[in-house]
């Protein structure tokens, strides 16, 4: 009788399915684990590595992007452990530089540090003051003693009268303020040596003399103002002082009187103006000081500009009237 044989299931193929089982069971669950670990670590705070990352791509200051370390694998989206949040990146404060690892890397150094440096001051020529709009609320109208003195200022010089003016000046003993014009004072160096030479104080009266002064740029009167200082001081030589800036026309504004502040000048006006500069006759200028001068007066009488011929035959009779009234000289208010 022919048997047939009988199948059989040997134990060990079921061990060995039992523990293939297992085993995936077991690499799922630390596959698991360690994708809830990554995902843990994306999602929450950056642990410390040890290993360097690669340069860091920073998005422009203000975005509010997140800045991104990617690491060699990573997909560019920088997602998984490599991606980091942007609150662990240290943010430099502006205007300032801030050095270490933090800051000092590629993305760094050329984003947030450098436009730190670009923010620090120059170094060099300073730069302009800002603009000061509105009414000027200082300008000096008094001597500096107050009480029975006059001023005697002299503006659009060094010119054809300054000589003569000055030669009358010497023979009462009078002190007197030149406000010199910047073109003027580059072209006849040797009167303001001699204006300083003899005693008298210099005052900055602009380079050109422009009008409306007070309507001028900010920066135009920057130049106006400097310029001629720098003019004056090169004429006069090592040691020459100005102390005070008269704006033509009298045009001060708070902004032209900012910039000359800041060049270390008082802002100069006036209390009696003869309006000699017209040409009116010499009576008239005579008439108009004495009428309108009251002690601790500033007189605006001019060296240049013109024809001053009647300026000096006023001055003439001028200072000694003003010696018979019992007034002395002296400075502007400062």
């Amino acid at each position: 009788m022919h048997r047939t044989p009988t199948r059989r299931s040997p134990l060990p193929p079921t061990r060995e399915a039992t523990g293939r089982r297992r085993l995936i069971a077991g690499c799922i669950a630390v596959a698991a684990l360690l994708g809830l670990t990554a995902c843990g670590t994306a999602s929450g705070a950056l642990q410390p590595t040890a290993t360097a990352s690669a340069p860091t791509q920073q998005q422009p200051t203000g975005t509010g992007a997140a800045t991104i370390a990617p690491t060699p694998g990573s997909d560019a989206a920088g997602s998984g452990p490599a991606a980091r949040p942007a609150a662990t990146t240290p943010r430099t404060p502006a205007g300032s530089t801030t050095t270490g690892s933090a800051t000092t890397g590629s993305a760094t150094t050329g984003g947030a540090q450098g436009q730190s440096q670009s923010q620090a001051p120059a170094t060099g020529t300073p730069a302009a003051p800002p603009a000061h709009p509105g009414p000027a609320t200082k300008v000096i109208g008094s001597t500096a003693s107050g009480g029975r003195t006059v001023a005697l200022t002299f503006d659009d010089g060094p010119g054809p009268a300054t000589g003569q003016i000055l030669d009358l000046l010497a023979q009462y003993h009078v002190k007197a303020t030149f406000c010199e014009i910047g073109q003027n004072a580059a072209a006849n160096p040797a009167l303001v040596k001699r204006v300083l030479a003899e005693g008298h104080r210099l005052c900055d009266h602009s380079v050109h003399h422009p009008q409306p002064f007070e309507k001028l740029p900010h920066d135009k009167a920057v130049y106006e103002i400097s310029a001629a200082r720098d003019m004056i001081v090169k004429a006069g030589g090592p040691g020459t002082r100005i102390s005070w800036f008269r704006a033509p026309g009298g045009g001060f504004n708070a902004d032209n009187e900012h910039i000359a502040a800041g060049l270390g000048m008082d802002s100069l006006g006036w209390s009696v103006d003869p309006r000699d500069w017209s040409r009116p006759g010499v009576p008239a200028i005579v008439s108009t000081v004495q009428s309108q001068l009251k002690p601790g007066g500033v007189i605006l009488m001019h060296d240049g500009g013109g024809d001053r011929s009647q300026t000096v035959a006023a001055l003439k009779q001028l200072l000694p009237w003003l010696v018979t009234q019992g007034y002395t000289f002296d400075f502007p208010a400062a």
